[in-house]
């Protein structure tokens, strides 16, 4: 049985969320960048999803290119709301 579909979209959308992160903090948390925090998350992780797909095929479970970009880009908008998550109930 093979396990590494499973762990795709989590993955991705961990390196996503620490990459948003990331960019936050060396923005010093710009308001004109938070703006786009939703749309950067889809870009990064279509892109995640394409290398994946052509450099580590068997992790994410697809036939074609372009559901590995929509397999990327929902689970980079899945980041973003991980982030609300954790941002509502720390208030």
């Amino acid at each position: 049985m093979n396990l590494l579909p499973l762990i795709s979209i989590p993955a991705i959308a961990s390196i996503v969320y620490w990459t948003i992160e990331l960019i936050k903090y060396t923005t010093n948390n710009n308001e004109k960048f938070k703006r786009f925090i939703p749309i950067t998350s889809v870009v990064i992780g279509a892109i995640l999803g394409l290398i994946c797909f052509y450099f580590i095929p068997n992790i994410v479970p697809s036939e074609n290119v372009f559901v590995a970009i929509l397999i990327g880009a929902s689970s980079g908008l899945s980041a973003t709301g991980t982030n609300q998550i954790f941002k509502q109930l720390s208030k």
